[in-house]
This record gives C-alpha cells, structure tokens and sequence, in this order.
C-alpha cells in the first residue's frame, strides 16, 4: 500500500486590505499573503508530520478570491503551487524516510535495568 498524505492549510495569515500593485485602484479585503502548513504522511501504521509556512503572491489581484468563499482545498492547491512540485515531492520524500524508519528503525534507544540491591550482610 503506497504511503498517503494529507495536507492542513487552514491556519492563514491576511491582510485586512491590500491594494493591487498592477491596479492601485483595486483594494480587497482579508488577502491571503502566508499560509501555515502540516502535512502528515502514512503508511496505514505509522504517522509523520512536518510542518512550515508559504508566502503566496498577492502583487496582482486580478482573479481575486473573497476570503468568504475560499475553501480548504483552494488552500491546499495554492500552497502547492506557490511551492512547486519539486519542494512538494521533496516533502513527501522526507516523509517517505520518517515512515520507512519508523516501520523498521535503524538505532533504538534503550535503558539499561538497575542492579539488584545486594541483601546486606
């Protein structure tokens, strides 16, 4: 079974109004500019997550989406994009790592047990 993956970008940063830099006559409420992601990584046993932030471009407002009507998914692509498909691969790639390591580690901590106090003499 391939390793899934699922994608958290609800938590955003906005500008309460930002004016289009291509059009100073065009303001917009609660613009999108950071994102705050988690992806987390599944094998059907073992879970990883990493985590970051994304700085979407918001110079040109031109196909503007009111804060209202954005939805989780329209995060999820956004954020996709703004990092390019090669960041993303690499993401699941570390994922991959985390997964197969935890599946099968290559080093595990132990303690050692404490020695019988001797019965005195």
């Amino acid at each position: 079974m391939p390793n899934t993956y699922t994608w958290d970008c609800r938590t955003v940063d906005t500008y309460p109004s930002h004016t289009d830099e291509q059009d100073p006559a065009n303001t917009e409420s609660d613009v999108v500019y950071n994102v705050h992601w988690r992806v987390t990584g599944s094998d059907g046993t073992n879970s990883a997550t990493v985590i970051g932030t994304q700085t979407l471009e918001t110079s040109d407002l031109g196909a503007f989406t009111a804060f209202d009507s954005v939805t989780h998914q329209n995060m999820i692509d956004w954020t996709k994009a703004a990092m390019g498909t090669e960041r993303v691969s690499e993401l699941e790639a570390s994922l991959d790592s985390q997964l197969t390591e935890l599946a099968s580690p290559s080093s595990v901590t132990r303690t050692i047990a404490e020695p019988e106090e001797e019965a005195a003499e």
